[in-house]
């Protein structure tokens, strides 16, 4: 599955240093097809940063899956459907992750371990991205910090993925306005 990423290829050059004073963010969500969790996550973080004000400082938002398997194609129709249901527009097409989105990227956010584990595995070295499961920044107990996968189950798996971005989205946002400070 990772052929293309084997480790014994040469090292990536380090990523160009950012220019001084810049302090923008940018994110990425990862899942591993790219059509359920990671989309949805980029579309409830636009929304979110849209309604703080803060898109001077987010200034890019995407989303890549550790596979190639869906690249190419839109969200999972439920997705769609779930995020409208939310009042949160959602339009992506998928792809798969790129060595160079580890330079791009501020942060890399997993839904779950798998993806965290893949994601570490395929770092090249000297990238910036920090990479994390999105749910540290889960700060309600009654959540899992593990987003699961809803693809092979019913609509109410999309809702609860839909419940556990939006708070991690609002908590990420938070931690990042006292970063500012």
């Amino acid at each position: 599955m990772f052929e293309s990423w084997s480790r014994s290829r040469e090292p990536s050059p380090p990523p160009p240093p950012k220019a001084a004073g810049d302090k923008t963010i940018a994110i990425a969500f990862c899942c591993m097809g790219n059509i359920c969790r990671s989309p949805m996550a980029e579309a409830i973080m636009r929304r979110r940063v849209k309604e703080t004000n803060m898109a001077d400082i987010i200034t890019r938002i995407d989303s890549f899956g550790t596979s190639a398997f869906h690249s190419g194609d839109g969200p999972d129709r439920r997705t769609v459907q779930t995020c409208k249901a939310n009042g949160v527009p959602v339009s992506h097409t998928s792809r798969q992750i790129k060595t160079s989105d580890y330079h791009q990227f501020d942060y890399i956010f997993a839904m779950d371990r798998e993806n965290l584990e893949d994601l570490n595995y395929m770092r090249p070295h000297g990238s910036r991205a920090k990479i994390e499961l999105f749910g540290t920044y889960c700060e309600d107990p009654k959540l899992d910090r593990i987003v699961g996968d809803p693809y092979y189950g019913g609509p109410e798996g999309f809702q609860r993925s839909f419940c556990q971005l939006d708070h991690f989205s609002i908590s990420f946002l938070k931690s990042i306005g006292r970063s500012k400070e």
